[in-house]
């Protein structure tokens, strides 16, 4: 999807550049810590960082120097070529939710999610038009061991859907089998040659990459596929409780990671990411949709542009309520908005989140989803033109009359305005009769239709088959780990 809309720029350059010089600071005077990776503390000290111990520090403009080798726009293929998608530029890429134990729907409550939960969310994704991107871990598999989960996930992500997704990161052989299956796929010489497969490196902020997240960066960049570094800051806990503090702060750790993949591979695909939120500073208990994190929502899309580097929103629609309600929507509404307006480039957890990222619900990945339709027929803006203008429609009907018959209604009429994934309410008295049915309820009945008519997209018997004994010989080699 290529937006129209022009981004919104929340701040001016002085106060850009205060952030910027502020980020440089935290880099010089605080630093990273690269936990348990000799190897990317070697690499930095080569490029010139100072590295005492596991701490790199950044003499002022390196981190940055190292970073203008990323490309300021890329291609993420699939094995469908007409779902390639752009990163960065005017593209915009929503995708699910990510990383939910739990799911629910109004028939069974909440629980722990299953693999049956997790195909169904990647079935719904594949059948939604206004999500680009299958995801990643849409929900995790809580009945499959957890040394073994990704495996299925992979699969899925390639048998269910052919849109582009997200493999494994938790661990460097996890990445490794993620990228050998999107091999099988779509070939390895393809795949040397372009991004296909994307990987979520989440920084433990403050300051802390570990072991397993700096080395499954550097799976991912070594096989040149796209990194999104996601540093992850809730204020007052993991940073201070000023939105510009948190800007600088994200900026800065996601500089480090940036760098690092330019030092694996030059010219690796990467993102700034973000997951950062508000808390409830009288209770601890973390907020979403709130008026100060949807302000470094914004200013952290403006510093990406400034860089240089595609940007992953820390927004999408997301919220802290617990189920699929008017809190709910309008916690999500508020986000999703201030993510939009931003000119963030990949939007993530925009269908399904509920319970601040701990459960994925059915009925508001519906609600969500048709949410993600309205906002992406508004980022393609308004056109003027004599057609649109439509003079001769007022020839037609005249004072007094109406629209309804003239040409211009009949030849527009269809694809006019946008038209919710919702079922009609109807007027009161049919919404009445109908059950007095809650959108929540609507959204219920939509993604039971949806999955009893999903059909799987096309896949060569052979790959197929070359997955499964793949994955069959994975699950084989080790025992089974639940922790």
């Amino acid at each position: 999807m290529h937006r129209r809309l022009r981004p919104y720029d929340l701040l001016d350059d002085t106060a850009l550049r205060s952030i910027e010089a502020q980020a440089d600071w935290l880099l010089e005077n605080v630093g990273m810590e690269f936990r348990g990776d000799s190897t990317a503390l070697d690499l930095f000290r080569e490029a010139g960082a100072q590295v005492s111990g596991e701490r790199v520090r950044f003499e002022l403009g390196l981190a940055r120097e190292l970073c203008s080798s990323a490309p300021a726009e890329f291609e993420l293929m699939s094995r469908n070529p007409a779902r390639t998608l752009q990163i960065g530029g005017d593209g915009l890429v929503f995708m699910p939710g990510y990383g939910s134990p739990f799911v629910s729907d109004l028939d069974q409550g909440r629980r722990y999610a299953t693999l049956a939960d997790f195909r169904n969310f990647v079935k719904l994704t594949y059948q939604t038009p206004w999500l680009h991107h299958s995801g990643g871990v849409v929900c995790e598999p809580m009945d499959v061991p957890v040394n073994k989960r990704h495996l299925d996930m992979v699969l899925s992500h390639l048998t269910l859907s052919d849109k582009p997704f997200m493999g494994g990161v938790t661990s460097p052989e996890r990445a490794r089998d993620s990228i050998a299956m999107s091999r099988i796929a779509l070939g390895r010489d393809f795949m040397d040659k372009h991004a296909c497969l994307q990987g979520n490196i989440n920084i433990n902020s403050p300051f802390v990459f570990d072991e397993m997240m700096s080395a499954a960066l550097r799976e991912y960049a070594a096989a040149g596929q796209c990194v999104c570094v996601s540093p992850a800051i809730f204020g007052g806990a993991m940073g201070p409780v000023s939105p510009a503090a948190i800007t600088a702060q994200t900026l800065a750790e996601g500089m480090a990671g940036i760098a690092l993949t330019q030092l694996i591979r030059h010219g690796c695909p990467v993102m700034l990411g973000s997951f950062h939120s508000t808390m409830n500073l009288r209770t601890g208990s973390l907020t979403f949709g709130t008026p100060e994190a949807n302000l470094v929502t914004l200013a952290l899309s403006q510093l990406g542009r400034r860089l240089g580097i595609p940007v992953r929103s820390g927004g999408g629609h997301v919220t802290a309520a617990n189920a699929p309600d008017g809190q709910a929507m309008a916690d999500s509404v508020n986000a999703m908005w201030a993510t939009v307006l931003s000119g963030s480039n990949q939007v993530w957890h925009a269908a399904g989140w509920l319970e601040g990222g701990l459960t994925m619900s059915y009925e508001k990945f519906i609600l969500d989803s048709d949410n993600c339709g309205s906002m992406l027929r508004m980022v393609q803006g308004m056109e003027v033109s004599d057609e649109t203008l439509s003079a001769e429609s007022y020839s037609e009907a005249g004072p007094g009359d109406n629209f309804l018959l003239t040409r211009h209604t009949m030849q527009h009429y269809a694809e006019a305005n946008y038209e919710s994934l919702l079922p009609d309410a109807g007027p009161f008295e049919t919404w009445s009769e109908n059950g007095s049915q809650s959108a929540a309820e609507r959204a219920n009945g939509v993604w039971k239709e949806m999955l009893a008519n999903y059909l799987p997209p096309e896949l060569d018997p052979e790959i197929r088959a070359e997955l499964d004994e793949f994955v069959a010989s994975g699950k084989a080699a080790a025992a089974d780990e639940w922790y």
